[in-house]
């Protein structure tokens, strides 16, 4: 409404832009940054694009893919699973590539954590850029500063941009339950998004980085669609500079979903037998719970099926694997489960996908000595 009845409107409302993005935006996102994170950004350094997947679409290409002289270029995901949207990026599948993780087990209380396998993670001059989300979709993951910063220094020497991803980070839409604080470095672009934030079909993503880097993404950009659209980039820079947004996201947004998981973790320790090797992720941030079932007796894509049958919607984990090529067991025994239901029906989807897990191993003999009693793991010992 505000921006209805300002003369900004008739700025923003069927007019050309500059393609690095509407000013007030820009100013805006520089100096909310610079105030909370203590940073000296220089609006030069911030690039607005028409949503986050276009801005890794943009940087797949420009980084990634064939050089004119036929070298094919990487674009890596140090950490596999990620997001699915990875796999469409760039315009030459091949060029991309994922690293199999490290896993953390907790079996006494059923809880794992993925993290980087840095033995085997490798950069050099094949490599066109890095990406990865943090928190992670779909599981929820947050590498720690040390771990991105291992990236980082691993792709220094080579020049090599490195995406992170922060499209449910700080500080809009604060979708972290530890820290996630921007991390920012030569090479590093720190990317975000505000559709998580309230602004989905406005397409607003966001880049944050070197002057170079930006200049080469805004280039791109350039020529694909001139610019992102100026009526949300307008919204935005309301909401970002009265930090009406970022006081929204953590007071609002940040709590509806850390409730939700805390009824999905529950429901799920009730009613899961706990003889089964079952894993939830350790819950980081995002809008997702990610369910391991090691050992499963049929693939993620039969047991989607099967719990389709008894009403509950879950996505199969075999798509958030995009570039890895190993023959993984481990690729076909995960499942997404979303957290945007109401609390009854959460609680009674993880009891439905219990008893149907349950059955699955049971039919297939693999849990003959199985006790199938609920149980409750006192919360106090949980990761």
């Amino acid at each position: 409404a505000q921006l209805l009845e300002s003369p900004d409107y008739g700025e923003v409302v069927c007019r050309y832009g500059t393609s690095q993005g509407y000013y007030p935006l820009i100013e805006a996102i520089r100096s909310d940054f610079n105030q909370r994170y203590g940073l000296t950004l220089s609006d030069r350094q911030i690039l607005i694009t028409p949503g986050s997947q276009a801005l890794y679409f943009l940087a797949a290409n420009a980084f990634g893919g064939r050089t004119p002289a036929g070298q094919l270029k990487n674009i890596v995901l140090p950490l596999s699973p990620d997001y699915t949207g990875y796999g469409g990026i760039c315009l030459v599948p091949e060029a991309l590539k994922a690293y199999a993780p490290t896993l953390e087990i907790a079996e006494a209380n059923h809880r794992f954590k993925y993290r980087p396998n840095f033995d085997q993670l490798h950069f050099d001059d094949t490599t066109g850029c890095v990406i990865f989300s943090r928190p992670c979709n779909p599981t929820g993951n947050v590498l720690n500063p040390a771990e991105v910063q291992q990236i980082a220094d691993l792709a220094a020497p080579f020049n090599i941009p490195v995406l992170i991803d922060s499209a449910y980070g700080p500080p809009y839409p604060s979708l972290n339950y530890t820290d996630a604080a921007p991390i920012l470095g030569k090479t590093i672009v720190h990317c975000l998004s505000l559709s998580k934030a309230g602004l989905p079909g406005e397409r607003v993503g966001i880049a944050i980085g070197d002057e170079q880097i930006i200049q080469t993404l805004e280039a791109f950009q350039t020529n694909i669609c001139i610019h992102s659209g100026r009526y949300g980039q307008a919204i935005a820079a309301h909401a970002i500079q009265s930090g009406a947004l970022a006081e929204i996201s953590v007071n609002i947004i940040r709590p509806y979903y850390q409730a939700k998981l805390a009824i999905l973790q529950t429901a799920l320790d009730q009613s899961m037998p706990a003889a089964l090797p079952w894993f939830l992720h350790r819950a980081e941030g995002a809008i997702f719970a990610w369910l391991w079932l090691r050992d499963l007796p049929i693939s993620d894509r039969q047991l989607y099926q099967q719990l389709k049958q008894v009403g509950v919607l879950v996505v199969p984990g075999y798509s958030f694997f995009p570039g890895l090529q190993d023959d993984w067991d481990h690729k076909h025994q995960c499942l997404r489960i979303s957290l945007t239901a109401t609390d009854s029906e959460i609680t009674t989807a993880m009891q439905r996908l219990s008893e149907v897990v349950a059955s699955v191993y049971q039919r297939a003999g693999s849990a003959n000595r199985i006790a199938f009693e609920p149980r409750t793991i006192p919360s106090g010992s949980l990761p």
